[in-house]
């Protein structure tokens, strides 16, 4: 299956872009739960402005990245860069926060500046990942649930994100009050920093379609998917892997054997797509249907993405 459905309208200006979609927004919406992921070409966006002028249109009930364990910049009040992750790295393919009580539907993305080489938005089929997946990894995933462990630092540690950016407030009230609301359990440590602990299923039925769907970022919170190099500094770094900034255990509190974590990630690997990236691109993935990561690159990279 093509992924993403490619299109390209007889049009060009983010208005006539708007007036499209929104004629065609049975057809689209369609291949969109088909596909998993629909892109747009020839469409000229130039600017955040003219993107987010465009998903102001086309949707609502946006979401701020409140709670993401991923670096970003907040460039307007729906609009993200998509990572200031360390261009070097691949980033592993992820339903956006699905460790999460609540989660996107839709991630809406374009690409301002294409990078030298690398940096495509990676996509894989999320059926198909539980389809081929090991049965037994499938079934521990299902009865046991998935557990996600983050330690956010106070404002001056050297791995992984603060509190303070992970929730875009220094107010530990208003944090408490969002941890709370999302079921989500916390304990603020001596050093000013904040533990949470989320317990979340690992494999989901599509909100529309009912189609079971793989849906977690298992090696996304394993340290082991940076490379050995990295993960030794790590370990030698904290006590405990329950100290690490980001940590994966199953629901029961054991822990996912680091070639569980290596297979997982291959299996995904050998489904995922690279589909290069232009500029005048607009794309919009379904955030349960399809996942994604991000290939390294090289050069200047400027991707922007709103969720709803």
């Amino acid at each position: 299956m093509n992924l993403p459905f490619t299109i390209q309208p007889d049009v060009q200006h983010p208005h006539e872009f708007i007036s499209y979609y929104k004629e065609h927004e049975a057809y689209i919406e369609s291949v969109l739960t088909s596909h998993g992921a629909v892109k747009f070409r020839n469409v000229a966006i130039k600017s955040a402005n003219d993107f987010q002028h465009i998903v102001n249109a086309i949707s609502t009930q946006f979401l701020n990245y409140v709670n993401g364990n991923s670096p970003r910049k907040k460039l307007s009040e729906h609009v993200y860069t998509s990572t200031e992750y360390d261009q070097t790295q691949e980033i592993t393919m992820h339903n956006e926060m699905s460790y999460s009580a609540s989660w996107p539907e839709k991630l809406y993305m374009s690409c301002i500046r294409v990078a030298e080489t690398g940096g495509e938005t990676l996509l894989a089929d999320s059926r198909e990942i539980l389809r081929i997946m090991n049965p037994g990894v499938v079934e521990a995933v299902k009865n046991k649930k998935i557990r996600y462990i983050r330690n956010l630092h106070g404002g001056n540690g050297f791995f992984g994100k603060s509190w303070q950016e992970t929730y875009e407030t220094d107010d530990k009230k208003l944090v408490e009050e969002y941890l709370k609301a999302s079921q989500i359990d916390y304990r603020w440590e001596n050093d000013n920093s904040l533990k949470i602990v989320q317990l979340r299923e690992g494999v989901n039925l599509h909100r529309k379609t009912k189609e079971m769907v793989w849906f977690n970022q298992i090696e996304h919170f394993h340290p082991c998917h940076l490379g050995d190099e990295i993960y030794e500094v790590i370990k030698s770094m904290y006590a405990s892997p329950l100290d690490y900034p980001m940590y994966v255990q199953y629901g029961d509190g054991t822990d996912i054997d680091v070639e569980v974590i290596k297979e997982i990630k291959a299996i995904i690997a050998g489904v995922t797509l690279a589909p290069k990236w232009d500029e005048n691109e607009f794309m919009i993935i379904d955030n349960e249907i399809a996942c994604h990561g991000r290939s390294p690159f090289t050069g200047e990279r400027l991707v922007l993405v709103s969720m709803s």
